[in-house]
């Protein structure tokens, strides 16, 4: 695999649960490289149709698509709709595919080019994900490339290798989930716990999995950080909003302060929920964030 230059371009997941990641929204960029693991060829260029822009003026396609694939390594020109496109068989490796998207880069003329995958999922579940891992990785490295957006297809036989590849709060850029619509009532029925699992979320996922309690108290999840921002009391007001967000649950058989279920904590949904913070909702109503910014 070619390895990484100087240059580390930043990666946008676009995350769906319910349909093809939306890789095309937002402003069209002028060149584009687009790199096809689950969609044909054919059914990739006709999306652009209905896309919310014109679609690029030029597209370099490396398609290792089971619905497109031919000849290894195989390079057609379209001069009239201005479109070049490899096409990659079965026994395609992820190093032929980066070396692929690199020859389209290094042959790119006029303003550097960005680079779309369709969708990353069915890459993790064929090919594991430490060759995932180096295949992203080649792909920040690559020099006269401006962004970089990944499409990924979430489900649950995923789920965890997605979480491993990518930080929720830097790489993810949308979250079409019905996690999103469960962040977003919690919001509008309760914006002071939905404040505070805002500012504290990083601190509460950290002390959940550094906890080794299964049924603790806020202090007890609390005294497992290092250096923590939060306090006890304003960590646990998260932790409770987590708790109806379904990513843990409480321990009943208490009378005195509240005791989180650790055994129930869901990782997944904890990476959603980064997720979904790392773009907030446009409207979010700013004085949620100092609600809960003033009670610490």
């Amino acid at each position: 695999m070619p390895a990484p230059t100087e240059p580390d371009h930043d990666v946008t997941v676009q995350l769906s649960a319910t349909g093809q990641p939306p890789v095309r929204d937002g402003a069209p960029p002028d060149r584009v490289i687009s790199v096809l693991f689950g969609t044909g060829l054919e059914e990739w260029r006709r999306g652009w149709r209905s896309s919310p822009g014109p679609g690029p003026s030029r597209e370099a396609i490396v398609s290792v698509s089971d619905t497109t694939r031919g000849a290894t390594a195989t390079t057609q020109v379209v001069p009239g709709q201005r479109l070049a496109y490899t096409m990659l068989d079965a026994s395609a490796t992820l190093d032929q595919v980066a070396e692929a998207v690199t020859t389209h880069v290094d042959d790119a003329e006029g303003p550097a080019p960005s680079i779309i995958v369709d969708d990353i999922a069915p890459v993790v579940a064929e090919r594991g994900v430490p060759a995932t891992r180096s295949f992203v990785a080649a792909l920040r490295g690559l020099a006269e490339v401006t962004d970089i957006v990944v499409g990924c297809s979430y489900r649950p036989e995923v789920a965890a290798d997605v979480r491993s590849l990518f930080d929720p709060t830097e790489d993810v850029g949308r979250v079409d989930h019905p996690v999103a619509g469960a962040f977003d009532r919690l919001r509008q029925d309760d914006p002071t716990t939905f404040g505070y699992v805002r500012r504290h979320w990083s601190e509460a996922r950290d002390g959940v999995e550094q906890c080794t309690r299964n049924y603790p108290q806020s202090r007890q999840v609390h005294a497992a950080l290092s250096d923590p921002e939060t306090t006890p009391r304003t960590l646990g007001a998260a932790l409770s909003g987590l708790v109806r967000l379904d990513v843990l649950d409480t321990w009943g058989e208490t009378v005195g302060p509240t005791r989180y279920d650790l055994t129930a904590y869901d990782p997944d949904r904890m990476w959603l929920i980064g997720g979904v913070l790392s773009a907030p909702a446009p409207d979010a109503d700013t004085n949620e964030r100092s609600t809960a910014d003033g009670d610490d």
